[in-house]
Protein backbone atom coordinates (compact mmCIF):
# COMPACT_ATOMS: atom_id res chain seq x y z
CA UNK A 1 0.00 0.00 0.00
CA UNK A 2 2.62 2.71 0.47
CA UNK A 3 4.56 2.40 -2.73
CA UNK A 4 1.39 3.02 -4.23
CA UNK A 5 0.54 5.66 -2.20
CA UNK A 6 4.43 6.93 -3.12
CA UNK A 7 3.10 6.69 -6.80
CA UNK A 8 0.31 8.57 -6.38
CA UNK A 9 1.98 11.62 -4.63
CA UNK A 10 4.76 11.42 -7.02
CA UNK A 11 2.20 11.61 -10.20
CA UNK A 12 2.42 15.63 -8.78
CA UNK A 13 5.77 15.50 -10.34
CA UNK A 14 5.49 14.04 -13.35
CA UNK A 15 4.84 16.29 -16.48
CA UNK A 16 1.07 16.19 -18.28
CA UNK A 17 -2.60 18.17 -17.72
CA UNK A 18 -4.75 17.36 -14.73
CA UNK A 19 -6.79 14.64 -16.29
CA UNK A 20 -3.87 12.73 -17.61
CA UNK A 21 -2.33 12.91 -13.50
CA UNK A 22 -6.25 11.80 -12.92
CA UNK A 23 -6.77 8.92 -15.00
CA UNK A 24 -3.17 7.67 -14.07
CA UNK A 25 -4.40 8.38 -10.19
CA UNK A 26 -7.33 6.33 -10.89
CA UNK A 27 -5.81 3.64 -12.56
CA UNK A 28 -3.59 3.40 -9.78
CA UNK A 29 -6.55 3.49 -7.11
CA UNK A 30 -8.48 0.67 -8.95
CA UNK A 31 -5.68 -1.66 -9.04
CA UNK A 32 -4.73 -1.45 -5.26
CA UNK A 33 -8.21 -2.93 -4.30
CA UNK A 34 -10.91 -5.55 -5.68
CA UNK A 35 -12.44 -2.82 -6.74
CA UNK A 36 -14.43 -2.73 -10.54
CA UNK A 37 -14.72 0.60 -11.21
CA UNK A 38 -13.10 4.10 -9.47
CA UNK A 39 -13.88 7.62 -10.30
CA UNK A 40 -12.52 10.83 -9.09
CA UNK A 41 -14.71 13.53 -9.16
CA UNK A 42 -14.32 17.49 -8.38
CA UNK A 43 -17.21 19.17 -6.32
CA UNK A 44 -17.92 22.48 -6.89
CA UNK A 45 -20.91 25.06 -4.98
CA UNK A 46 -23.15 23.61 -7.14
CA UNK A 47 -22.06 20.04 -8.46
CA UNK A 48 -20.11 16.99 -8.77
CA UNK A 49 -18.87 16.12 -12.09
CA UNK A 50 -16.20 13.31 -12.90
CA UNK A 51 -12.66 13.94 -13.60
CA UNK A 52 -11.25 10.85 -14.63
CA UNK A 53 -12.76 6.89 -14.34
CA UNK A 54 -11.60 3.25 -14.79
CA UNK A 55 -13.78 0.07 -15.44
CA UNK A 56 -16.37 -1.67 -17.85
CA UNK A 57 -17.63 1.88 -18.57
CA UNK A 58 -18.03 5.44 -18.14
CA UNK A 59 -20.66 6.58 -15.31
CA UNK A 60 -24.62 6.95 -16.56
CA UNK A 61 -23.96 10.33 -14.81
CA UNK A 62 -20.89 12.86 -16.22
CA UNK A 63 -22.24 15.34 -13.60
CA UNK A 64 -25.18 16.01 -11.54
CA UNK A 65 -25.97 18.53 -8.85
CA UNK A 66 -24.25 18.46 -5.29
CA UNK A 67 -27.38 17.46 -3.06
CA UNK A 68 -27.55 14.06 -5.49
CA UNK A 69 -26.43 10.50 -4.51
CA UNK A 70 -23.98 9.16 -2.10
CA UNK A 71 -21.34 11.94 -3.48
CA UNK A 72 -23.51 14.36 -2.49
CA UNK A 73 -24.49 12.57 0.75
CA UNK A 74 -20.87 12.33 1.39
CA UNK A 75 -20.10 15.69 0.32
CA UNK A 76 -22.23 17.01 2.77
CA UNK A 77 -21.27 14.97 5.84
CA UNK A 78 -17.37 15.31 4.60
CA UNK A 79 -17.11 11.84 5.96
CA UNK A 80 -16.64 8.52 3.99
CA UNK A 81 -19.53 6.93 2.73
CA UNK A 82 -19.81 3.01 2.75
CA UNK A 83 -22.99 1.46 1.31
CA UNK A 84 -23.05 -2.75 1.39
CA UNK A 85 -26.02 -2.81 -1.01
CA UNK A 86 -27.18 0.19 -2.92
CA UNK A 87 -30.17 -1.74 -3.61
CA UNK A 88 -31.56 -0.35 0.37
CA UNK A 89 -30.16 2.99 -0.21
CA UNK A 90 -32.61 5.65 -2.13
CA UNK A 91 -29.71 8.01 -2.70
CA UNK A 92 -28.10 6.06 -5.06
CA UNK A 93 -27.49 7.00 -8.04
CA UNK A 94 -26.41 4.59 -10.79
CA UNK A 95 -22.75 4.83 -11.84
CA UNK A 96 -22.72 1.70 -13.66
CA UNK A 97 -25.14 -1.00 -13.95
CA UNK A 98 -24.90 -3.79 -11.77
CA UNK A 99 -23.14 -2.34 -9.04
CA UNK A 100 -24.05 -3.40 -5.19
CA UNK A 101 -21.94 -1.97 -3.35
CA UNK A 102 -20.03 1.24 -3.50
CA UNK A 103 -17.82 3.58 -0.86
CA UNK A 104 -17.23 7.66 -1.02
CA UNK A 105 -13.89 9.06 0.01
CA UNK A 106 -13.92 13.36 0.47
CA UNK A 107 -11.07 14.79 -0.54
CA UNK A 108 -11.48 18.03 2.11
CA UNK A 109 -8.87 21.04 1.72
CA UNK A 110 -7.58 22.54 4.83
CA UNK A 111 -9.71 24.93 4.76
CA UNK A 112 -12.80 22.55 5.23
CA UNK A 113 -14.31 22.20 2.17
CA UNK A 114 -15.12 19.54 -0.10
CA UNK A 115 -13.55 19.88 -3.35
CA UNK A 116 -13.67 16.52 -4.88
CA UNK A 117 -13.95 12.65 -3.72
CA UNK A 118 -13.01 9.20 -5.01
CA UNK A 119 -15.71 6.89 -5.65
CA UNK A 120 -14.91 3.13 -5.65
CA UNK A 121 -17.99 0.79 -7.06
CA UNK A 122 -17.73 -3.74 -6.81
CA UNK A 123 -20.32 -5.78 -7.97
CA UNK A 124 -20.51 -7.74 -4.88
CA UNK A 125 -22.60 -6.99 -1.75
CA UNK A 126 -21.08 -6.53 1.35
CA UNK A 127 -17.52 -5.91 -0.60
CA UNK A 128 -15.70 -2.83 1.73
CA UNK A 129 -14.04 -3.43 5.12
CA UNK A 130 -12.41 -0.44 7.09
CA UNK A 131 -9.61 -1.43 5.29
CA UNK A 132 -10.65 0.03 2.45
CA UNK A 133 -11.81 2.85 4.33
CA UNK A 134 -8.63 3.32 5.39
CA UNK A 135 -6.88 2.75 1.99
CA UNK A 136 -9.26 5.56 0.42
CA UNK A 137 -8.44 8.14 3.45
CA UNK A 138 -4.68 7.67 2.74
CA UNK A 139 -5.29 7.90 -0.89
CA UNK A 140 -7.39 11.36 -0.26
CA UNK A 141 -4.41 13.00 1.46
CA UNK A 142 -1.57 11.46 -1.20
CA UNK A 143 -3.99 13.12 -3.90
CA UNK A 144 -4.70 16.16 -2.12
CA UNK A 145 -2.29 18.07 -4.17
CA UNK A 146 -4.79 17.24 -7.50
CA UNK A 147 -6.95 20.14 -6.26
CA UNK A 148 -4.49 22.45 -5.04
Amino acid sequence: MDNNLSKLRQLAHHSGTREEHARAAVGLIRSIGPYRWAGLYDVTVDEIAVIAWEGPEPPSYSRFPISMGLNGAAVASKRPLIVQDVATDPRYLTTIGGTRGEMIQPIVHPSGLVVGTIDIESERVNAFTGHDEALLGACAQALLWLWT
